[in-house]
């Protein structure tokens, strides 16, 4: 896919990749941490743990409110630098004190990557890249991060903790440097009044002459957007909210947005050795649960090289169909297994384990990079910030409702119910997608919302025409 593409492209996702790394880490070293022989000068407590855990959505939350204004008002590149200095700083702390209060204070701060890495990377990679490659670029930072989990898994099983996290370090820290030398992106530098600079960018972008006439196209479809803009003295939120064709595609990315967050990948993951030693009784596959949470980056990771590989052949409609309908399948077989198991029949060990495999590919292979390509797909560049930022708020809220009130409520109603309901939200996911979503492959903003438009008119006019019936 890149081969015939300049290598700056798999560049622009490597932050990604580092914020997987802080994510993965924190998986096999909870239990480090809390052995009396660990690498801290105190072992964690439960609190400790607690706060480790969730401090990084809350503080994605506050920095991820204004991050598309920032990403708008300053640039993709610069943002982007700062995405990347925050996680040095994250492995830096880490590295000179692993005491409780240091690594909570390093997880807040990853709370920028975690927010910005999905809110200006895909804006950024969406604004360099071709039209026909957009959607397998947008799934390479699902990729990059999944391979970023896997590392961290992998390292943490034969490494000591001091070297994973120089290793840590040495990944953002090289990013940052070749950052340097990137170019902001030509819609930017358009909306700054730099039209010549912003040319001979696309020129390079594309590997072209700037006298070339594709380009000259392709510059005059971008000043274009920035003149209608410009002439539209409306905000962001004014145009969201009174143009209809965005509006639709707006309440369609929040949508995917909030039910791909509640499709149960999250809970899956955290249940994973639960469902493991649930099964070891009647499976013969004895894994330690480093090797049990290898196993579960392997599987995401597969997941997310199937969505990189066919998204632009398949289109992002039927890949988000198939995806969700499998997770429901997955997390309905889940709900069923714990169920009938809590009634003391027996059920095979192999059944939970396939399901939350597939449960975790499908939310990878589809569900996952498809709620980030669209935000690109559906709304021009001077929207996406705005869009990006209040999209990622809603996600690192239902992000953190899971893991504050998940245990809670599963206590209360049993985990069979909870889990019934994310499949619910998946299969409904599939339906609303088949009626409402607009496919965006190799498609303009225009040409979509052209689409969403035409598809108003003739919902009125089949209303006006039953009204006629006498």
């Amino acid at each position: 896919m890149l081969s015939d593409k300049p290598r700056y492209l798999f560049a622009v996702t490597i932050p990604l990749l580092s914020f997987g790394m802080v994510q993965g880490w924190l998986s096999p070293m909870i239990s480090v941490l809390q052995s009396p022989q660990g690498p801290s000068p105190e072992p964690y407590t439960s609190t400790d743990i607690s706060w480790m855990t969730s401090v990084t959505y809350i503080t994605a939350i506050i920095f991820g409110a204004p991050m598309g204004y920032l990403t708008d008002r300053y640039g993709r590149k610069i943002m982007t630098l700062i995405t990347t200095f925050s996680l040095i700083a994250y492995w830096l702390i880490k590295l000179l004190s692993l005491n409780p209060w240091a690594v909570i204070l390093a997880r807040a701060i990853a709370g920028i990557p975690c927010s910005a890495c999905y809110i200006v990377l895909p804006i950024y990679l969406k604004e360099i890249s071709d039209i026909d490659l957009r959607g397998a670029l947008g799934s390479l930072l699902i990729l990059n991060r999944n391979i970023g989990y896997l590392s961290s898994y992998i390292f943490a099983d034969l490494l000591d903790v001091t070297t994973v996290l120089w290793i840590g370090l040495l990944v953002p820290t090289v990013v940052f440097f070749t950052f340097l030398i990137m170019p902001e992106t030509p819609e930017f530098l358009v909306k700054q009044g730099k039209v010549d600079e912003a040319k001979t960018v696309l020129a390079w972008l594309r590997g072209v002459s700037v006298i070339d006439s594709s380009l000259e196209e392709d510059m005059d479809k971008i000043v274009k957007a920035d003149k209608r803009t410009q002439a539209d003295t409306k905000s962001a939120w004014n145009n969201i909210i009174h143009d209809r064709p965005t509006l639709k595609a707006f309440i369609i990315t929040l949508v995917i947005k909030i039910t791909q967050q509640f499709d149960g990948y999250l809970i899956v993951l955290i249940y994973a050795g639960f469902v493991f030693a649930k099964a070891a009784d009647s499976i013969t596959l004895r894994l330690s649960p480093n090797k049990q949470i290898i196993m579960i980056g392997v599987v995401q990771l597969l997941g997310s090289i199937v969505a990189t590989c066919i998204v632009e052949k398949t289109g992002r409609k039927l890949l988000l169909v198939t995806t969700s309908l499998a997770m429901g399948v997955g997390m309905l077989t889940l709900s069923a297994w714990f169920y009938v198991t809590s009634a003391d029949i027996w059920l095979p060990g192999w059944l939970p384990v396939l399901a939350m495999c597939v449960c975790i590919f499908a939310d990878a292979a589809g569900f996952q990079p498809i709620s980030y390509i669209i935000i690109t797909d559906l709304f021009t560049f001077q929207l996406r910030g705005t869009v990006s930022s209040f999209a990622n708020i809603c996600a690192k809220l239902s992000n953190f409702i899971q893991m504050k009130w998940f245990n809670n409520v599963s206590e209360l109603i049993g985990i069979h119910w909870t889990l019934l309901f994310f499949a619910v939200v998946c299969f409904a996911a599939s339906f609303y997608t088949v009626i409402f979503f607009p496919e965006t492959r190799n498609k303009t903003v225009e040409e979509i919302y052209a689409k969403l438009a035409k598809r108003k008119a003739i919902e009125k006019k089949e209303v006006e025409d039953a009204k006629s019936v006498p």
